[in-house]
């Protein structure tokens, strides 16, 4: 479930992550952007770092969900290797391969910012928390099997995604890029395939 945005007031002119730089911008510059009170913006928010990581909230239960989600006698690695190659295909951000100015400026601040680089490992932490208790739930994974083979999975595509974004931060196109990322991620989960077989 996505989370409430700030109250709605008079329409401001909406800033790519990156046009400032995170640490430049406080929160009382953002409250007064949307003319709202910090007060108010704490309320929707714990910290300065959720005002931009939250769009990874929207994806920690993601891998959890494809799992829970999957067709009738779809094993649950399966699942999750055709949920991301479909992302890759769709250029869904989270895989890394979305040329969108914004989208890519987004990346870029989080990857040069330790505190949001952070949170947005916690995030990943949360995600392999829910994957494993769908493994468990929906699949009848043994608890440490489960554990473990969430932190290897959402470890993999969090990779996969940072090699999509290097790439194209470095000039490649979402399109150019594309074959090797299915490529990689073949690779990636064939890897996984090998040591998972008779556990998922």
């Amino acid at each position: 479930m996505r989370r409430p945005g700030l109250p709605r007031g008079p329409r401001v002119r909406r800033r790519s992550p990156g046009e400032h730089g995170f640490d430049q911008v406080s929160v009382a510059q953002v409250a007064g952007a949307a003319e709202v009170s910090k007060r108010t913006v704490f309320a929707y928010v714990p910290a300065k770092e959720d005002l931009v990581v939250h769009r990874f909230a929207d994806h920690e239960a993601e891998p959890g969900w494809v799992v829970r989600a999957r067709t009738r006698g779809v094993d649950p690695l399966s699942a999750l290797r055709e949920h991301f190659l479909r992302g890759l295909r769709d250029r869904d951000p989270i895989t890394g391969l979305n040329n969108l100015p914004e989208t890519h400026a987004f990346t870029r601040v989080v990857a040069e910012t330790p505190a949001l680089r952070a949170r947005a490992a916690g995030f990943q932490e949360g995600a392999g928390r829910m994957l494993a208790q769908a493994l468990q739930d929906n699949a009848g994974v043994p608890v440490l099997t489960a554990r473990l083979a969430a932190t290897h999975l959402v470890s993999t595509e969090r990779l996969l995604a940072w090699d999509n974004f290097r790439s194209l931060d470095g000039g490649r196109s979402a399109d150019e890029r594309h074959p090797q990322a299915v490529a990689d991620a073949e690779h990636a989960f064939a890897l996984l395939a090998e040591g998972l077989t008779g556990h998922l």
